[in-house]
This record gives C-alpha cells, structure tokens and sequence, in this order.
C-alpha cells in the first residue's frame, strides 16, 4: 500500500510546538488529511489550534508498513509523533 506523508507543525496551546506526520492512503482528499490532523489534536488536548496548508504540507509517497496499514484499514490515517507531541 502506498502512503502520503503529511509533514506538519502546530503551536500548541501552552507556546510550544508539535511536528509529526500524517499518514493516508495516496487517494485522500487534503481536506480529509485536515480532519485526520484536527481528530489528533484533540486526542492531545490541543483541540481548536490551527491546521492548515500552513501548518501540513505533502511531504513524499513511500510503502506502508504493517503498523501503518493496520492503522489506516481501523481509522483511516496514521500518525508519527516526531517532537513535542
């Protein structure tokens, strides 16, 4: 399965910052990818912070792994917690 790598940075609510990346499956609509990135952010307690082509950009394709299938075949994305998450 080929994935879309979403890079993305938000300010979080105390100042800091969270960069991580946003996994789908390459068919996705971007506006999909920003409901997957806002269903994250609240799960953090980061709700109502800003995401946006700003803050996500398309970063590559690459090959899912099994951790990454599993996750997109049960919730539909997957995440990589890179800093600050």
């Amino acid at each position: 399965m080929q994935v879309s790598v979403f890079d993305t940075y938000v300010k979080k609510k105390n100042g800091g910052l969270m960069h991580f990346d946003i996994l789908v499956p390459v068919e996705l609509r971007y506006d999909e990818v920003i409901g997957f990135g806002k269903e994250y952010l609240k799960s953090k307690e980061q709700e109502g912070q800003p995401i946006s082509a700003k803050e996500c950009k398309f970063c590559h394709i690459e090959q899912a792994s099994n951790e990454v299938k599993y996750d997109i075949e049960t919730k539909g994305y997957h995440i990589i917690e890179m800093q600050g998450c």
